[in-house]
């Protein structure tokens, strides 16, 4: 494969193509072109533009018991729809899965409208062309007037259909106000592929959020924060003395919703999806 190689590890792995349903051990290549999987005795090869999903954590039933984390692909193949199912470790399924999307969708086409609405008023936007770049947790389109969209502040999203054809409708928070985007890709395909992704992010950002306990207290502090508190203000902004404003913060960071850089206090991508949540609520 002359082409380069992005991704290259050994991992257990069942493909379709193979003899045995059971999981075989061999070499994971990644290009921008196509993935191959192989053994000591067979290879196949997936191009990248076969490919129409993509899940963590799914297994088909009948291949359930031979795995646990796990990436599975689809991808349709001479007019028939196969399955590859890629077995490793929860950071390798995880980076893996990032550079899997990244190949299939960065650089893709893309017309976006936004904002299509801020709050629940319609705006008089209009599709403009962009190209589409992901990375952890964020979407990015460049073009003349740049959107990126922190998944930790959406709020909402789905498929929806449009004179044009299918987009995706994504509502999300702005400078502490709902907004919503429209975004149409050059293919149904690669519409889906991103839609699968936003909600394998989304999903695992709400997991972790979810698992956390958290006072009113806690809430009032990430908000302004959010707002542009910074470390010295909180004092005052909550009504609290400084003493219990430092315990506020060291919970705070021991729980992952805030840090402190170069830049001052801020959000973690938990931090801002809770207070996401809590301006959604408000208005709602």
């Amino acid at each position: 494969m002359s082409e380069k190689v992005i991704a290259d590890f050994v991992a257990r792995f069942t493909l379709d193509s193979f003899d045995s349903p059971e999981p075989v051990k061999g070499r994971i290549v990644l290009s921008r072109r196509r993935l191959v999987l192989a053994t000591g005795d067979a290879k196949s090869q997936v191009a990248l533009s076969d490919i129409f999903d993509v899940n963590v954590g799914y297994v088909p039933g009948d291949l359930e018991s031979f795995f646990q984390d796990t990436v599975t692909i689809a991808h349709r193949t001479e007019g028939e729809s196969r399955v590859a199912v890629i077995e490793a470790g929860s950071e390798e399924v995880s980076r893996f899965k990032t550079v899997l999307f990244k190949a299939t969708l960065n650089g893709t086409r893309t017309h976006i409208k936004h904002p299509a609405r801020v709050g629940g008023r319609v705006t008089d936007a209009s599709f403009r062309r962009a190209k589409l770049a992901i990375e952890p947790g964020t979407v990015k389109f460049a073009a003349e007037e740049p959107l990126t969209v922190e998944l930790a502040n959406v709020t909402y999203f789905r498929k929806e259909s449009r004179d044009g054809g299918p987009v995706i409708v994504l509502r999300h928070a702005e400078e502490g106000q709902p907004v919503t985007s429209e975004f149409a890709l050059e293919s149904e395909r690669k519409l889906n592929l991103l839609g699968r992704y936003l909600r394998l992010e989304y999903s695992e950002l709400a997991e972790k959020v979810e698992e956390l306990t958290i006072s009113e207290e806690e809430m009032e502090a990430l908000v302004a924060v959010y707002s542009g508190a910074r470390t010295g203000d909180l004092a005052g902004t909550l009504g609290l003395d400084s003493s219990r404003v430092t315990m506020l913060l060291n919970d705070l960071r021991e729980k992952g919703l805030v840090d402190e850089g170069e830049k001052g206090l801020s959000l973690t991508a938990q931090g801002r999806l809770l207070v996401s949540d809590r301006i959604e609520s408000v208005n709602t």
